[in-house]
C-alpha cells in the first residue's frame, strides 16, 4: 500500500472509531459489565461481527461509487438523501450536546473547572481545529493522538483492576446471561447514526475511491471497528476486575467508579482525561460527518464546509447552555438514530445492485445476505424502542 493511502486509511479508521468512543460508549460499557459480568464479552463479540458487516457494506458502496451517502440515497429514491441528511444532522447535533457535557465533566475532574465552562472551552478547542488553515491535517492528527492516548490509559486501568481473564474468555463463547437490549445498544453506539458514515466519507475526502481500492477500503472498515472494539474490550475487562473484586459500580457514573476503584486518585484523574478525550473527539467527528451530509447539496455549502462545521459546533454549545440537561433530547435522538442504520443499510444494499451507482462492481452475496438480516433485526428493534418511548410519554 502506498504511504499516502496508508495515512488516509488510518485517518478514516481513527475518525470512525473515535466518533464511536464518546461519553455514552464509556457509560454503556461499564454499566452492562456490572449487569452481565463476564457474559458481556459475548455481547461484545456478537456486536463486533455485526459492526464489521455493516461497515463493510457501507464503506464499500460509498467508496466504490465515489459519492457521499446522501447522494447515493437520492439515486435510490429521489428525496431520500435529504431525509437521511436531516436525520443524521439532527442526531449528530443532539449527541453533541451530550458530548460537550462529557467534555465539561472531564475537565471538571482534571482541573475542578465548572462543567459549563469546561464544555465551552472544549467547544472553542474543536472550533479552533476547523478554523486552522490546515484543518483537515489538524483534525486527523488530533484524533489519532488522543485515540492512542486513550487506548494506553485504558490498558493501564485494565491491568490495575486485575481482571479474571480466563473467566472473561470462557464466557465470551459460553455466556451465562444474554441481553438483547445490551446488544442493540452496543451496536447502535458503535455504528449507529452519523458514526457509520464518518470513516467512509473521510475516505472520499482523502481521495480513496473506486473498485480498485476495495482491499484498502476493507482494511479501513475492519481497522475502525478494531480500534473501537479494543477500547471497549479494555474497559470491559477493567470493569470486570472491579466487579469481581466485590466493589459496587456507581449507576450514576459507571465509568468514573471503575477508574477510581481500579486506580485510586490517579485512576480518577485518568478517567477525567479519557472522558474529555472521548468527548471532544466525538464532537469533532459528529460535526465533520454531519456537515459532509449537507455540503454536497449546494456549491456554496461545499466551499464553506469549515465555517459550516464551526457553526454546527457553536450551535451545539449554545443549545447545551440553553437546555442544560439534555436527557430528553438524547432519548429522542437515540430513537431516531436507531432507524438510521437499517435505512442506510437497506439503501446501500439496493445501491450495490444499481449500475448507475457502482458501475460494473458486484457486491458479494454473503455481504448482501448478512447485511439484509442485520437491517431487518435493527429495524425491528428500533420500532420496539419507539413504541416503548411512546408508552412513557405523558398523555
Amino acid at each position: 500500500m502506498q504511504k499516502s493511502n496508508w495515512g488516509a486509511l488510518l485517518s478514516a479508521a481513527f475518525l470512525m472509531a473515535i466518533s464511536a468512543i464518546g461519553p455514552g460508549f464509556l457509560t454503556q460499557t461499564a454499566l452492562f459489565t456490572s449487569q452481565l459480568g463476564a457474559s458481556f464479552g459475548f455481547i461484545i463479540l456478537a456486536s463486533i461481527i455485526v459492526d464489521i458487516v455493516a461497515q463493510l457494506n457501507i464503506w464499500r458502496i460509498v467508496a466504490v461509487s465515489g459519492i457521499p451517502a446522501q447522494d447515493i440515497a437520492n439515486k435510490v429514491i429521489p428525496g431520500l438523501g435529504y431525509a437521511l441528511a436531516i436525520m443524521v444532522a439532527f442526531g449528530g447535533m443532539a449527541f453533541n450536546i451530550g458530548n460537550l457535557a462529557g467534555a465539561g465533566l472531564g475537565l471538571q475532574v482534571l482541573f475542578d473547572l465548572d462543567v459549563s465552562y469546561g464544555a465551552a472551552l472544549s467547544a472553542l478547542i474543536a472550533i479552533g481545529i476547523f478554523l486552522y488553515k490546515e484543518a483537515s491535517k489538524a483534525m486527523d492528527f488530533f484524533v489519532k493522538i488522543l485515540g492512542v492516548i486513550m487506548i494506553f490509559l485504558m490498558l493501564y486501568i485494565a491491568v490495575q483492576s486485575n481482571p479474571p481473564l480466563v473467566e472473561a474468555a470462557q464466557r465470551t463463547f459460553m455466556p451465562e446471561q444474554f441481553s438483547f437490549t445490551a446488544l442493540v445498544t452496543i451496536i447502535g453506539g458503535t455504528v449507529g447514526g452519523y458514526i457509520t458514515f464518518a470513516g467512509a466519507h473521510r475516505l472520499l475526502d482523502r481521495g480513496i475511491k473506486g473498485a480498485e481500492n476495495i482491499p484498502t477500503i476493507d482494511r479501513g472498515a475492519i481497522s475502525a471497528i478494531g480500534i473501537a472494539s479494543l477500547m471497549r474490550i479494555l474497559l470491559f475487562v477493567a470493569a470486570l476486575g472491579v466487579v469481581s473484586a466485590g466493589f459496587a459500580i456507581d449507576p450514576n457514573n459507571p465509568p468514573a467508579s471503575v477508574f477510581q476503584w481500579a486506580g485510586g486518585t490517579i485512576g480518577y484523574k485518568i478517567f477525567g482525561l479519557v472522558m474529555w478525550a472521548a468527548a471532544i473527539t466525538s464532537v469533532i467527528g459528529s460535526a465533520y460527518t454531519s456537515i459532509t451530509f449537507i455540503k454536497s447539496f449546494h456549491a456554496r455549502f461545499n466551499q464553506h464546509a469549515s465555517l459550516l462545521t464551526v457553526g454546527f459546533i457553536l450551535l451545539s454549545c449554545l443549545l447545551y447552555a440553553a437546555i442544560g440537561n439534555p436527557v430528553q433530547t438524547l432519548v429522542i435522538a437515540g430513537a431516531l438514530n436507531g432507524f438510521i442504520l437499517p435505512i442506510a443499510l437497506c439503501m446501500m444494499l439496493i445501491a450495490a445492485h444499481k449500475s448507475e451507482v457502482v458501475g460494473a462492481y458486484r457486491q458479494p452475496y454473503w455481504l448482501t445476505a448478512s447485511g439484509t438480516l442485520i437491517a431487518l433485526v435493527m429495524a425491528y428493534m428500533a420500532m420496539q424502542t419507539i413504541l416503548e418511548l411512546a408508552q412513557k410519554l405523558p398523555e
